[in-house]
Formats: structure tokens, sequence, C-alpha cells
């Protein structure tokens, strides 16, 4: 489901067939700021997909309004999106999109057949998955459909980028988590980390590795002009491993601030007991 990025999260206010009614689904046909900023991540998903020098048949998931769609026709390949707003989806119809399209909850995904699609994009979607709209939802359950449901219908060696906007770096390690464990390598690239404005987290994916040698991933995904990290911790997968840094700088022992001060006080002429195995040794409690 495509949306920019909205003061107030969309996910919390209404499950997405609903929250993209026909009011909301209008802007993404009029609002030429959104055109630009589903249109400049789409390109951006593109980029990182790393296609083969020819035309390819691409999933577009969560489509929408089609922008995402427009940019891969723009770009010389054949897609079919789906989307769970049926008011979204009859403004991609309105645009007249070249693309095929569907009505299906990315939770539950499709059954296409096996090695169907050369790659996929997706832009704003992946969240929503981490929501519980409904009596049942189960966000990891939905979140492991979803990437098996995609792996079935990659060919082997095809990559997917999906942007999406975490609320959390839970939300990034449980997503992560979900595609690592259906078969996927790859790991998260971030745009811009230090932007709170224009920093993007795309998923970048891959379903095995393809026997032609020129179309396997290249073994590092760059970030536009920065490092790939998180805001509190770095996410770091490198085929199957996943590794976490989180940041800190080692303290200082206990010893070695009594030491320390024992120092700064001799340095005031002060009387100071001599360092002894003992000093700074905890003691042990004796039992009343």
């Amino acid at each position: 489901m495509s949306h920019g990025r909205h003061a107030g999260r969309p996910e919390h206010q209404a499950p997405p067939e609903i929250y993209y009614n026909d009011v909301e689904a209008a802007k993404y046909g009029t609002s030429s700021r959104m055109i630009e900023i589903q249109t400049k991540m789409a390109e951006r998903a593109l980029e990182l997909l790393l296609l083969p020098d020819r035309v390819c048949l691409l999933l577009d998931i969560g489509c929408g309004s089609g922008l995402s769609g427009e940019a891969i026709t723009e770009a010389g390949h054949a897609w079919i999106g789906y989307d769970v707003s049926p008011s979204m989806l009859k403004v991609a119809a309105s645009r007249e999109t070249e693309g095929d399209l569907l009505h299906c909850d990315a939770g539950q995904g499709l059954k296409f057949r096996p090695g169907t699609f050369d790659g996929a994009i997706s832009i704003s979607a992946l969240q929503w998955l981490c929501n519980i709209d409904r009596k049942g939802h189960e966000p990891y359950k939905r979140l492991r459909c979803f990437f098996e449901r995609l792996y079935v219908c990659l060919r082997k060696g095809a990559r997917a980028a999906l942007q999406f906007y975490p609320e959390t770096a839970g939300q990034v390690e449980m997503i992560t988590s979900a595609a690592l464990r259906c078969g996927f390598g790859g790991g998260l690239v971030v745009d811009y980390p230090h932007s709170s404005k224009a920093k993007k987290h795309f998923l970048v994916i891959y379903a095995g590795l393809s026997s032609d040698i020129s179309e396997r991933p290249a073994a590092v995904l760059a970030a536009k002009a920065m490092d790939v990290e998180d805001d509190e911790e770095k996410v770091a997968v490198e085929g199957r491993q996943r590794i976490k840094q989180r940041r800190g700088k080692g303290k200082a022992s206990y010893k070695e601030k009594v030491m320390k001060k024992k120092d700064t006080q001799r340095k005031k002429n002060l009387k100071v007991r001599k360092d002894t195995k003992y000093t700074a040794r905890k003691r042990k409690s004796k039992a009343i």
C-alpha cells in the first residue's frame, strides 16, 4: 500500500482497506507531491533489483494507485500488481496503467506459479503486516506467509526490494527474521540514514543464487550516500546470518574508578592508604 510519511501513522488509524477509501485514494491521482515521492522510491527500488539487461516480469506488492507500476513500465519492464484496497485499485485502473491488477491481502499472499517473476518491488506496504487489524491476526505468521509465497514465485536468484517505514527497531528485526527463515538472503539498505525526512528503509533480498554468474547479487549493496544502519542498532545480514551490534562505550571497572580517585587525592597531598592486593576488592557481606 503506497503512502507518504503522514503525521500520525496511517496503520494506527484503520486497516488498509478502510483507511485507503475513495477520498484518500483519490489523492494519489491528483497530488503532484505524492506522485513525485512514490515515483522516486519506485525508481530506487528498481535500481536495487540489479535487473539483467532484458525485459523482465516484475511483481508490485501493494501496488496502490499504480504509480510504482508506471515507474516499472517507464523502465521497460512488464508487471503484475496486487493491493488490498479496492479504492486504490480503481484509481490505478482509471490511470490506464499497463500492468495487470489483482485484489489481494499481502498477509495471505497469492499463489503464482513457481519462478514466475524476475523480481519484485513494494513501496510503503510492508509495515502494515506488523499490525493486528483483525481477531486472529498474528503479525509474524502473516509475514512468514507473505515471504513464503514470494520466495516460491520468484525465479532462482531473483531479488525483491521492499521499501517500508518501520516504527521500531523491533519491527525491522521481525521483518528481516521472517524473510531469512523463508530462505531469502540479503539485508537492509538505508538511504540517507542521518536525515529524519529523507531517510528510507529498503529490505533487499534474493531467492537463492542464479546459475548465471552475471546475474548473481553484488557482494555489497551500497546505501545512497551513507552506510547501512538503524536509529538504535545496526542490522547487517549476510546470507542467512544475522548480526546485531548495539552502540555504547566500555565502562571503567570499579577498581579503576577507586585507583583514579586515590591518585587524585595524592596529587592534592591528602592522606591516602597504601595500595595492596585488597584495594578495591569487594567485601563479602556478613549474615546478620
